[in-house]
């Protein structure tokens, strides 16, 4: 259910959530190229925009800066201490939503929005959810193997890890993580567990560690599995495709659509959801049809953006972001 996260309903949650130390701290990837690929100008500075990711708000709050008096941001996230972060943000034009932007159909129209000027996705995990232990989304510290973007709901990792089928899990891992080792990876999970519960993130690495005895330079061998299991237990790749489609729903014409992504499965849906809209079957060019009843394209592509050799100096998580940008196409340009 899609719901704006109240004061009271924050404080609730949050003491039952681990407080995140000041010492994680968060860099936006392709800030600035971001906000100039949502080209906020003009009247469109009076529109509505979607912040589909706020993280730690970096995007929101610059956002906010080029947002005319009338202008209005919706913001959505999973995380808990992302909407805590969120209520930093002392202006009436910006609202943050407890969910995942996959809702933002509901959202918007119980909002009474029937159009976006445009939607950013930032895609993936932020630092601070790597960074801190309790979250489980990393090898590199020992903590509780739970991986869910939202603690509030759901079944962790280690819950899930627990009750499926072995099949399932080599699937998971094969499919979401790429990993040439899946089937190995998931008998060992299996038999690990007969013996003892698998709860915390170092006895899952262990358990991928013991397989994997080849790894790519510079990669640790657990890498493709916690993504892996992250991914699905957060339903992340489902929400990008069903978030794109309600995204593009609601673009209003000449609106713009900018997709972060930092993993080649994500890259890969928003790539051909793009390509999908600007590349339209065409009939039978020998049939008898007037060149203005052919399919139209309905999107354009704008522009494929990866960041600097400053930026990734850095910030070395940035090197795998691809940026891309394409822009809804108007009723004129189709006439």
């Amino acid at each position: 259910m899609t719901v704006q996260a109240s004061p009271d309903f924050l404080k609730n949650q949050l003491s039952l959530q681990p407080q995140q130390p000041q010492q994680f701290q968060h860099q936006t990837v392709l800030l600035d190229e971001a906000i100039d690929a949502l080209s906020i100008q003009g009247v469109r500075a009076g529109g509505v925009y979607v912040d589909g990711t706020f993280g730690r708000g970096g995007h929101s709050r610059k956002i906010l800066e080029h947002l005319g008096p009338s202008g209005r941001l919706i913001a959505f996230d999973k995380d808990m201490q992302a909407i805590a972060n969120a209520q930093e943000i002392a202006d009436s034009r910006f609202e943050i939503v407890h969910d995942s932007f996959a809702s933002m159909g509901r959202a918007l129209a119980a909002r009474g929005i029937t159009q976006i000027d445009g939607v950013l996705l930032d895609l993936g995990i932020s630092s601070p959810q790597v960074d801190d232990a309790t979250r489980g989304f990393s090898f590199r510290f020992d903590g509780p193997l739970d991986m869910r973007m939202d603690t509030t709901r759901g079944m962790s990792a280690a819950e899930w890890l627990a009750v499926e089928t072995e099949q399932n899990i080599e699937k998971v891992i094969r499919e979401y993580g790429e990993e040439r080792f899946a089937f190995q990876i998931a008998k060992a999970i299996v038999a690990r567990r007969a013996i003892e519960p698998i709860s915390t993130t170092r006895q899952l690495a262990k358990i991928v560690e013991s397989v994997v005895k080849i790894s790519e330079k510079g990669r640790d061998p657990s890498t493709r599995s916690f993504q892996a299991v992250r991914i699905f237990i957060n339903q992340e790749l489902e929400d990008l495709e069903i978030g794109l489609e309600r995204a593009f729903s609601f673009l209003a014409p000449q609106g713009r659509m900018v997709v972060i992504s930092f993993h080649s499965l994500e890259d890969r849906i928003a790539k051909r959801f793009m390509a999908s809209k600007v590349h339209k079957p065409q009939p039978d060019r020998r049939l008898p049809i007037r060149a203005a009843d052919l399919p139209q394209a309905e999107m354009a592509l704008i522009s494929k953006i990866r960041p600097s050799q400053e930026q990734i100096r850095a910030n070395p998580r940035a090197r795998s972001a691809i940026m891309r940008v394409a822009a809804k196409v108007s009723t004129e340009e189709l006439a």
